[in-house]
């Protein structure tokens, strides 16, 4: 365990976010937000419209804020596809006394579907993992105007000669940095010559009439990822009413399936990330039109503020890791909040990699787990809340 660290070359406690993540040995910031906030304090000391994109846990926006609160004039756009990227920010921001810029004439928070502001000052770029998000981002800020700078940092490991070709297709050449504690910074201008992306995209659903549409930001947006086509196989079916929640949903593909198989069944999709729950009302919208209103929507922090003993039934593919870092503390909140949603005798049903040990962690969590399914990769597993 690690207390909560002060950002270097501030006065600012950033936490990771929910709260009860926050005593894990996990920071709320790297070496490349370090490296971008000392360069563009001497390289734009007069920019005041920044807009920053994959600011993880708020730590770009919150010392700017800090940075800029003696000035007159001055506005952040924070655009991320994190729910809980959104919530740290707040939440940061309260913890350090600067809840004033909290008003929208201060903070903007979009999602990354949004529309982005058309003139902004400087342009800030966390380095996303996914290069489909990169792109689709590029493609939105190549819609700005011409000349606006663009700063973005991330891991030098991590910044190939692909990062750079995609600068390079919808921006102005860019150029790179050395690497200061391994991480790296890639310097460009906008061209306000709009290059589109081709995002979304879709596919067939092997073995269904179905047609997928995945946004850029969806775990394995070109075709079934082996883990989901293996929870297929051990789906629910049946005509009873059940309530059912598709928790850390993607593309929806496992609640579309659901609502096919059970056709009284309501399905709540769930997932953090915006392009997910877009993908999925999509998806339930193209192949089940008739079923849309049976569905719920939403994009939210694992199942926070649901209501207690509400639901019958969730199912759920836990994804091990947050932004950069590998971990089951995700997994762990997904199971302890569908606990304290399902009614007695609900279910949960779950897949996992065979290695993350699940199987003991629902047995000690519900007193009872039993593996359904598995094979050399994944298992499939249910427990049942009792009274």
């Amino acid at each position: 365990m690690i207390t909560d660290a002060v950002l270097a070359g501030t006065a600012l406690t950033l936490h990771r976010f929910p709260l009860e993540q926050k005593n894990r040995s996990l920071q709320a910031w790297d070496a490349a937000d370090e490296y971008l906030l000392d360069h563009i304090t001497t390289a734009y000391p007069d920019a005041r419209d920044i807009l920053i994109l994959n600011d993880a846990f708020g730590a770009l926006s919150c010392t700017l804020a800090a940075r800029l609160k003696d000035h007159a004039q001055w506005h952040i756009t924070q655009v991320s596809d994190s729910f809980v990227a959104q919530q740290a920010t707040r939440y940061n921001l309260a913890e350090n006394q600067l809840d004033w810029a909290l008003d929208e004439t201060k903070l903007t928070q979009l999602d990354s579907l949004a529309a982005l502001p058309k003139q902004c000052d400087l342009i800030l770029i966390k380095v996303p993992k996914n290069a489909g998000l990169l792109q689709h981002q590029l493609s939105q800020l190549s819609h700005l105007a011409a000349d606006i700078p663009i700063v973005a940092a991330g891991k030098a490991k991590e910044i190939h000669t692909s990062t750079l070709k995609s600068f390079s297709h919808f921006m102005q050449p860019p150029t790179t940095s050395l690497a200061v504690k391994k991480s790296r910074l890639i310097f460009c201008t906008t061209t306000g010559k709009p290059v589109t992306d081709k995002f979304p995209v879709s596919w067939a659903l092997e073995n269904t009439p179905f047609t997928i549409h995945n946004h850029a930001n969806v775990f394995s947006r070109d075709s079934l990822d082996i883990g989901a086509r293996f929870f297929m196989n051990y789906l629910p079916a049946g005509k009873k009413p059940l309530r059912v929640i598709d928790l850390g949903c993607g593309n929806g593909v496992i609640g579309l399936q659901t609502l096919a198989r059970m056709p009284n069944a309501q399905v709540t999709f769930v997932d953090e990330s915006a392009m997910a729950v877009a993908s999925a009302r999509e998806n339930v919208t193209h192949n089940l039109p008739d079923r849309v209103d049976d569905c719920q929507f939403m994009q939210n922090d694992c199942l926070s503020d649901f209501s207690p003993n509400s639901t019958d039934l969730v199912l759920c593919n836990p994804p091990f890791h947050q932004a950069q870092a590998i971990t089951d503390h995700i997994a762990w909140q997904m199971f302890l909040q569908a606990k304290h949603t399902l009614r007695n005798g609900g279910e949960l049903r779950i897949i996992g990699n065979r290695h993350l040990d699940y199987l003991d962690k629902l047995q000690r969590l519900f007193g009872n787990c039993k593996v359904i399914g598995n094979n050399k990769k994944f298992t499939v597993l249910s427990s049942i809340k009792r009274s």
